[in-house]
């Protein structure tokens, strides 16, 4: 059973690199985690979670920039830094109107960025299951597709259908791929 709340959380993500900008507003409780926000952009950005990921965000006490993220035998010693457990880690214990800013990266090979910036807090409503996405733009990058250089690479090559690699790009990103493309019903978090 979900516990109860009374604020919810619009949160604002882009990608970063890239521009136009490829983004997606969402709104969360104030009582979920970090994992829980995790899971949110995954679906939000149409990805499929089978890559390594954290949050660095500022601890709003300190100001000290803080690794928020998974936690077990699978990542121990690959940081240099402690982890916060993402599903012990609250946003608002670290959101607020002051502290509004988290970097998301995803698939460190990748190297795949999504800023999150708290837009508003704002009171529940009645009758809205959330989380909820309520807006965005641009279709996402797609994974495993070499990060932002390797998706301009891409869609470079579907301009051209003269170049070698054009039949390759269109089968691996499909022949209905559009770069503008978003459509908020495609999107369930």
């Amino acid at each position: 059973m979900e516990k109860a709340f009374e604020k919810v959380y619009q949160l604002k993500l882009y990608i970063k690199g890239i521009r136009p900008q490829i983004w997606r507003r969402i709104q969360m409780p104030e009582n979920y985690t970090f994992f829980d926000l995790h899971r949110a952009i995954q679906a939000a950005m149409d990805w499929d979670d089978y890559h390594l990921h954290e949050f660095e965000m500022p601890d709003p006490k300190t100001g000290i920039p803080e690794r928020i993220g998974a936690t077990g035998d699978d990542f121990e010693g690959l940081f240099d830094r402690p982890i916060v457990p993402e599903k012990k880690a609250k946003l608002s214990d670290y959101f607020t109107l002051e502290n509004k800013a988290a970097l998301y990266t995803y698939d460190f090979g990748d190297n795949l960025q999504v800023k999150v910036r708290l837009e508003k807090i704002l009171p529940r409503k009645e009758g809205v299951e959330y989380p909820v996405c309520t807006a965005g733009k641009r279709a996402t990058v797609p994974e495993d597709c070499g990060g932002i250089g390797g998706y301009l690479y891409k869609l470079d090559i579907l301009k051209d259908p003269e170049d070698e690699e054009y039949e390759d790009t269109v089968e691996w990103m499909g022949e209905d791929f559009d770069p503008e493309y978003f459509d908020l019903e495609d999107v369930s978090l």
